[in-house]
């Protein structure tokens, strides 16, 4: 089976535009979690979806839920998030052996809940590359030069441009070998490696790149927001 994880733990709120997390502001008509859901909901090849969410706001997301989505409603499944990516990921990847069991044929698609314009053909090429090399990161390619410091007040190294890329999300991976590379893992490292694919590079397990898109923002910043609002056509903020 093919599951989504929707990462929706953050309570960061940066842009200081709400007393709420950014994952839950108004993105056109509706929150910004929501587009996010709607696009694994609305992938047929996605069987069941599950969102790690802070504990403080499961109860408002269930409400999110039962307000705006209107399709597949039943293959939505709410988690307790951890006390940071990986450990809300391990949080959705328990859940999900509770509720279908073990089996080396269940894989996970990890995306940002910030990132709601992700398409269907970024899915449906992360589940293609999954299936076939266990692992996989979406990218795209750097258009700016990348700087190298080493401590922060000079330039240590000027790395090849076309050797570089953006990490984008969705990441996805088989279950077992997730599990497996989490569980290999000391405190201090899993404090260290947040990032899942990062997990399995430094552990030399291959991950396979996938074409993202540009439109494919994460949505961190007050710039951000605006851009985003500008692409669903949502009010202008100040």
């Amino acid at each position: 089976m093919i599951f989504g994880g929707i990462l929706a733990g953050g309570t960061g709120t940066r842009m200081n535009l709400a007393d709420m997390p950014k994952q839950f502001l108004e993105l056109g008509n509706k929150p910004m979690v929501i587009h996010t859901l709607e696009k694994f909901l609305l992938c047929p090849e996605i069987d069941q979806v599950y969102l790690g969410v802070h504990p403080n706001w499961v109860l408002h997301m269930e409400d999110l839920t039962e307000k705006y989505i209107h399709v597949r409603k039943e293959c939505v499944h709410i988690v307790e998030g951890g006390k940071d990516r990986n450990a809300t990921i391990m949080n959705i990847v328990e859940a999900i052996e509770r509720d279908y069991g073990e089996r080396e044929d269940h894989y996970i698609v990890t995306h940002d809940s910030v990132r709601p314009f992700v398409t269907s053909r970024i899915l449906k090429d992360n589940i293609e590359a999954v299936k076939k090399y266990q692992a996989c990161d979406t990218v795209i390619p750097a258009t700016d030069t990348i700087v190298v410091s080493e401590d922060g007040e000079s330039i240590s190294e000027i790395p090849v441009r076309d050797r570089m890329y953006q990490g984008q999300t969705p990441q996805s991976f088989q279950i077992c070998l997730l599990k497996e590379l989490y569980a290999s893992l000391g405190e201090e490292e899993k404090a260290i490696l947040t990032d899942a694919c990062k997990m399995a590079v430094v552990q030399n397990h291959k991950v396979s790149l996938v074409k993202g898109e540009p439109s494919n923002l994460k949505i961190t910043t007050v710039s951000d927001y605006k851009i985003a609002q500008a692409m669903v056509g949502g009010e202008e903020i100040d």
